[in-house]
């Protein structure tokens, strides 16, 4: 039976220092079928596909459990050579090309065709030279297959993006031993005609017997060409469905589909209606999270999710509200337009934001909590200072009221620590993430923006930051904008959830929503239903 399938990936189960990511996931690919692997952002279809390609990361965490057949065969594929030698290719999502190189240069990188000559004749075939005819004629039949009408000479070095993952792709497909192709977002970066040629040539491809791998976030594509689809959740099986079975209803509600339990009552004592943050056509040159002139209101009191799939756009919202990216259009705080651009502005009208890097942005590390919690205020409150010898032009720290506070806030957000001197660095995810916290609510805001709270950090940590973020809104009566690629943890604390897709508000929803009105709006496909109702 193995041997109708050309891929088998087994019971496979992986974990991360005891984070379960993998829990007993079965693949089951045929030869030239094009199969789509869907999910959520943390489903695990990058782990699988990691695991697929051998990289080093499996490995040197303790590898998996499972079996995995290719071409009938158990093989252990231990590292990409191993992955490359069986005939597996893979088409990163992110570009794995040289500059400075040619298309052909690049197409042929580790298997250039040599030929001999009068030095080689002698003294061996490690002094043979490259034979850049025959790499030419390999390169342009693979590019021709690609539909490609290009100067193989080129340098890859300003080709638009488009080109790039075209080069990318004729790469894998001149090898001559390809079996099994693995597409990774390959359409993310493509225009919309691009994009159509590239599912016109994984249709081609797989007419050759080539199986494809095909990962994507865009369910149109995926009904477009997809024989089968297998749909991940949770780093589990959720759901297999041939083409004739599958709908855009029904794969998004099996993407999403999971019990939320609210932390927050669905309807509040008081449901504010007032607006206290407007976002007009507002732009964010944030790279890899571009925002293209949104609109959205927070309303007073609530807690406003912002979600959306990696690269939508969801992350650059808050970054260019605080001025940390480019960003244009219009921004009201109640009636007073907020100056763009500029950090301290933002902070000086009552907004905090808790950033989604908080080891590269949002701490110092080898500084005391106090420090950091302190850090901010001190800087453009002028808080936490005091006259150095009764000289009011000169400022120093005030220590006994950093330490008073400090102490504070440690109770208060119950940081874990061994007291406010302690070095950052040696707290845990979760309390380094409260030490950001901390910092910002020294700001004391109006308006709180918090960036992927939950991200690194274990689940115990997760369900105390949740409270935190629910704490503040409910006791302290803060408005909260909380963006995040987990949409369980939103739907559980969230007043509205808004969905970004492609730079853009698709919808803005109900926490208790239906779950496949989430799986649409995730994939861009909410708008599109609503036309046709």
């Amino acid at each position: 039976m193995a041997a109708n399938y050309i891929l088998e990936m087994k019971n496979i189960v992986k974990d991360y220092f005891g984070n379960k990511v993998l829990k007993g996931v079965t693949l089951q690919v045929k030869p030239g079928e094009i199969h789509a692997l869907v999910g959520e952002n943390g489903a695990g279809k990058s782990t699988m596909m990691n695991i697929l390609f051998g990289m080093p990361v499996i490995y040197s965490t303790g590898g998996i459990k499972g079996e995995i057949t290719f071409e009938g065969k158990p093989v252990a594929i231990e590292s990409p050579k191993t992955a490359m030698d069986l005939g597996i290719g893979m088409v990163h999502q992110e570009f794995m090309l040289l500059p400075g190189f040619t298309i052909t240069e690049n197409i042929k990188l580790n298997r250039e065709t040599t030929r001999h000559n009068l030095i080689s004749k002698v003294a061996g075939t490690s002094l043979k030279s490259l034979d850049l005819p025959a790499m030419r004629k390999d390169a342009q039949k693979a590019l021709k297959t690609l539909g490609m009408n290009v100067d193989d000479w080129l340098p890859v070095a300003g080709l638009p993006v488009g080109y790039m993952q075209f080069v990318e792709i004729a790469r894998e497909i001149d090898k001559e031993n390809i079996r099994l192709l693995v597409f990774d977002e390959p359409t993310a970066v493509l225009t919309e005609s691009e994009a159509d040629k590239l599912l016109a040539t994984m249709r081609i491809l797989a007419a050759q017997g080539i199986a494809i791998l095909f990962i994507t976030h865009r369910l149109d594509e995926v009904l477009a060409v997809a024989d089968a689809i297998t749909v991940l959740r949770d780093g589990a099986n959720v759901g297999f469905m041939t083409q004739g079975e599958a709908n855009l209803e029904k794969i998004a509600e099996m993407m999403i589909g999971k019990n939320v339990e609210r932390i927050v009552p669905t309807a509040k004592a008081v449901q504010s209606q007032e607006v206290v943050l407007s976002i007009r056509n507002m732009s964010v040159t944030m790279p890899g999270e571009m925002v293209k002139n949104i609109n959205l209101d927070v309303k007073q009191g609530e807690i406003l999710g912002l979600a959306g799939l990696a690269g939508q756009g969801k992350i650059g919202v808050a970054n260019g509200v605080m001025g940390l990216y480019p960003a244009t259009g219009e921004v009201y705080k109640e009636q007073s337009l907020l100056e763009l651009n500029n950090p301290k502005k933002a902070i000086q009208n009552k907004l905090a934001f808790v950033s989604e890097d908080r080891r590269g942005v949002g701490l110092l590390l080898d500084t005391s909590i106090e420090l950091n919690i302190m850090m901010t205020s001190m800087q453009i409150r002028g808080e936490f200072l005091k006259p150095f010898l009764g000289i009011k032009a000169i400022q120093m720290a005030d220590y006994k009221k950093i330490r008073e506070h400090a102490l504070q806030m440690i109770k208060d957000l119950d940081i874990r620590c061994t007291g406010p001197t302690q070095i950052t660095r040696r707290l845990s995810g979760g309390n380094q993430q409260k030490v950001c916290v901390a910092r910002a609510l020294t700001l004391q805001p109006e308006i709180l923006f918090v960036s992927e709270p939950t991200r690194g950090i274990d689940i115990g940590a997760k369900k105390l930051l949740l409270d935190l973020l629910v704490k503040l809104n409910l006791e302290w009566g803060m408005t909260i904008v909380v963006t995040s690629s987990e949409l369980s943890e939103l739907r559980s604390i969230c007043d509205r959830v808004a969905i970004v897709y492609g730079g853009k508000i698709e919808a803005i929803l109900s926490p208790t929503a239906p779950d496949v009105e989430f799986g649409l709006a995730m994939a861009g496909k909410y708008s599109d239903r609503e036309e046709a109702v």
